[in-house]
């Protein structure tokens, strides 16, 4: 399948500082990069491992605006939390395309800024289902967007989707997925704890539980080593 990206490297050389956040982390001083060979990529990990970190700054580095309300104060600022991607370095293989950043932590911010958009412009609802998000459960208005969202060419980016998902929600998410990969028009690279997501078919998965990062299969997962042995007790 063509990809919109093939790789991303680090360039570590000209970090402003390794004492703090993202700089501090062994994976940013260590990673030097990621190859994709598949329409689909997975980043997989423990929490805390960096896999959200590089996945929201490599983001940024495409170009990719992520929809957040600005938050109030705080007890200590860090100047280079959100800088990384400065120093990430992305091959393209026909130049630039647009894409998206969905968390599930921010989604509802996305939520309110469209419906606010759509007050004056209501024809912007048609790209996200044709209805407000906000006014559907977190779990349906997600649905709706990675419906009509991901139906466009893009390069996409989301960070562990299944939070807010019944499974079988994320079946329906992995059929979409699967399903706009394979036409050809859409590059995903996603971070997550679902053993579900974790199956489709073609993805490459990156375990972030290494260092260096590596290439593993389903089966040589954390994820399904816990969740087999937690269901064979049964």
């Amino acid at each position: 399948m063509p990809l919109h990206i093939d790789n991303f490297h680090i360039a570590a050389d000209d970090f402003p500082t390794t004492e703090q956040y993202p700089y501090s982390l062994e994976l940013v001083r260590t990673m030097s990069g990621v190859s994709f060979d598949s329409p689909i990529t997975l980043f997989v990990g423990e929490n805390g491992t960096g896999k959200s970190t590089i996945l929201e700054a490599l983001a940024r580095a495409c170009g990719v605006h992520i929809w957040r309300f600005e938050t109030g104060a705080r007890y200590r600022n860090n100047r280079f939390e959100e800088t990384l991607y400065r120093h990430i370095r992305v091959g393209w293989t026909r130049g630039p395309v647009p894409g998206a950043f969905f968390g599930s932590e921010i989604f509802k911010d996305f939520a309110y800024l469209l419906d606010e958009w759509a007050s004056t412009d209501p024809g912007q609802l048609k790209y996200f289902g044709g209805e407000s998000l906000v006014t559907q459960s977190h779990g349906q208005s997600m649905m709706a967007y990675f419906q009509s969202r991901y139906a466009v060419k893009g390069l996409y980016f989301l960070d562990e989707p299944e939070t807010a998902l019944s499974p079988r929600s994320q079946m329906e998410l992995m059929e979409i997925i699967q399903k706009n990969a394979g036409a050809g028009h859409a590059q995903f690279v996603i971070t997550t704890h679902s053993p579900l997501l974790l199956t489709m078919e073609g993805a490459r998965i990156y375990s972030f539980d290494h260092l260096p990062v590596k290439s593993v299969s389903f089966r040589e997962t954390e994820h399904f080593r816990v969740y087999k042995e937690f269901f064979s007790g049964f």
